[in-house]
């Protein structure tokens, strides 16, 4: 999603005068090593929708994140190296991606960067990482063209950002997941589908109505609403006279809600889909009417069934973190741990110092990044996605998310 993918003003979790930078530590050859008794301090960024209506799953990310760097320095993974976050808000706006990006940059002890979680502020990130030899890793965006390049539908994959890489799998696998889900089990045949006109959105629409009409299903007709809105009763309206049997939504929670709930209104009793953007206690609360039966994916397993999430789920609530990890909270320690891993393959490889050209580096590390995580194997193949093919359908039962069907998705 941006995806995934849900208040806090802009938290700088960095160190006071005490704190060593990686630049000058290197720069005066007093870089800390596993004999040195000494320590260098390496950031990890962090952008996300911190405050705004993706706040929950922002901070989500930011607090799993800041979990993930404070358990590398308590079982000291990396000797000599001391980890430490900073987050940024984007508020779900590409150009506050931009900024922030630029200020990640412009920070030589940031050798990496979890975020973002919208597909859109993306975008507008990858290219100033990529001067930067910067590592990004998301753990919610799910557009393809992120890694794959604009063509990548017509065959034409081309890796445009070696820095870019994510723990979430593509809208190319969520899509097709969806309306295999909607066509085959839940036996939908009409669909009308929607979607914000922003660049998850459109994708995952895109994607969802190409697959539904390629099992033999019929899409009634489209409509787009518009970030922000509140009133869809012109789009509800279409819904109901299509005479379609379900809705499929590529968007996010807070117009995903509304517009199950004016669809319901309208008096059309059917159930509203959409992918892991409006998967979260938000969408059901936004909605007066209820809405039981309305259906999301989401990528991989539900994480509170994973046993190799157990002791995330107990550190973290051992953590006092004020906020849930929510939908992108185990993807985002994994993406964060990548980095770890990444570093700590350079510092070894270094005599147990990082190199002056440490960013550089990371992103040749990341590459080959390979361990078991909160979310399951983590490792990425050739585009910078994860291999990790795992989703689940969710659906609205009794007011609450309940998992439905998981699955690994084979083409």
């Amino acid at each position: 999603m941006r995806h995934r993918s849900l208040l806090i003003l802009t938290t700088v979790l960095t160190t006071g005068a005490l704190t060593l930078t990686a630049c000058s530590s290197r720069d005066d050859g007093k870089s800390g090593g596993s004999g040195s008794g000494k320590t260098t301090t390496v950031i990890i960024g962090v952008d996300a929708p911190l405050t705004g209506s993706l706040s929950a799953l922002g901070q989500g990310i930011k607090n799993s994140v800041d979990l993930a760097a404070k358990t590398a320095n308590k079982n000291k993974e990396v000797p000599g190296v001391e980890f430490k976050i900073e987050a940024l808000d984007d508020q779900a706006i590409p150009a506050s991606g931009q900024a922030n990006a630029t200020k990640l940059v412009g920070n030589k002890d940031v050798l990496g960067a979890v975020g973002p979680l919208n597909s859109g502020v993306a975008q507008s990130m990858q290219g100033v990482f990529e001067s930067g030899n910067l590592v990004q890793v998301s753990p919610a965006n799910t557009n393809p063209s992120l890694s794959q390049g604009d063509n990548w539908g017509k065959g034409e994959k081309k890796r445009t950002f070696k820095t870019y890489f994510r723990t979430a799998t593509t809208d190319v696998i969520q899509g097709k997941f969806a309306a295999q889900y909607l066509f085959n089990d839940a036996k939908k045949k009409k669909v009308f589908v929607v979607d914000d006109k922003q660049t998850y959105g459109v994708g995952l629409a895109s994607i969802f109505s190409a697959e539904f009409k390629r099992l033999g299903g019929t899409v009634a007709d489209t409509d787009h609403v518009t970030k922000d809105e509140k009133d869809f009763s012109t789009t509800a309206n279409k819904v109901k006279s299509s005479g379609a049997d379900s809705v499929f939504f590529g968007g996010q929670y807070p117009e995903g809600g509304l517009l199950s709930d004016q669809i319901k209104k309208a008096g059309a009793n059917i159930p509203l889909m959409g992918g892991d953007g409006i998967y979260d206690p938000a969408f059901i609360k936004a909605s007066a009417q209820a809405n039981d039966g309305d259906l999301a994916t989401s990528v991989g397993y539900p994480v509170e069934q994973l046993t190799t999430a157990k002791a995330f789920i107990a550190n973290y609530k051992a953590g006092g973190y004020k906020d849930p990890y929510a939908a992108y909270g185990g993807y985002s320690y994994d993406a964060a741990w990548s980095i770890i891993q990444a570093v700590k393959t350079v510092v070894q490889a270094n005599n147990g110092k990082l190199p002056d050209d440490a960013r550089a580096k990371v992103v040749e590390a990341m590459s080959k990044v390979s361990f078991e995580g909160v979310t399951g194997k983590v490792s990425f193949d050739e585009y910078g996605d994860t291999t990790n093919k795992q989703l689940t359908v969710y659906g609205v039962k009794n007011g609450a998310w309940a998992s439905i069907k998981s699955d690994t998705f084979n083409d």
